[in-house]
């Protein structure tokens, strides 16, 4: 890839809500991303439980679909609530599905990974234990910039948009880390 071709971005958010502070999170680091880069946002509604006996009959068309995405993306971004001390359910059931064999994507993908949440720990712990499952994916999870937004419903307006400056600072700094990140994994990724 060229540095002058986009970096194709495959976004989603742990948490099905509609008006969920975590897809607002992504959809406005999309909007923040630097020249070169296109978000695509991917919504895990569809995504059915995790079932060994629906998985030995094939791939659920919905997660075949992400799958499929996930592979032809450049690099993720995975915004994710944090629930009783981790991931959300939903998030760790699509990666559950998404990484069984065979050629599960996560292997060498590089990710972003953010958080919002109304606590006043934003989602430290579980963003920790979603870095542990990537890693063992051998995902590439970009380090720093790291987005945990505390008390995030002080930190958007009326139309729920985040407008706190801090907050879209450093998205808009992950973002170019993002692309630094992929541009980098990409020169050194073997032929």
């Amino acid at each position: 890839m060229s540095t002058r071709q986009n970096i194709r971005v495959l976004g989603f958010a742990g948490s099905l809500r509609k008006k969920s502070y975590n897809k607002e999170l992504l959809a406005t680091a999309g909007r923040l991303m630097p020249d070169g880069m296109a978000l695509e946002m991917f919504d895990l509604a569809g995504i059915p439980l995790y079932n060994e006996d629906v998985y030995e009959q094939g791939f659920p068309p919905t997660v075949e679909e992400l799958r499929k995405k996930i592979a032809a993306a450049d690099a993720l971004i995975i915004a994710m609530p944090e629930y009783n001390f981790s991931m959300a359910g939903v998030l760790k059931n699509t990666i559950d599905w998404v990484s069984r064999p065979p050629a599960q994507p996560f292997k060498d993908k590089p990710v972003a990974i953010m958080g919002a949440s109304v606590g006043v720990w934003g989602t430290i712990r579980g963003q920790y234990h979603l870095r542990q499952v990537l890693g063992c994916l051998e995902a590439h999870v970009l380090h720093r910039p790291e987005i945990m937004v505390a008390q995030v419903n002080t930190k958007i307006d009326a139309e729920g948009r985040i407008v706190d400056q801090t907050t879209l600072d450093l998205l808009k700094t992950q973002m170019a880390a993002l692309k630094a990140w992929t541009l980098r994994l990409k020169s050194v990724a073997p032929v």
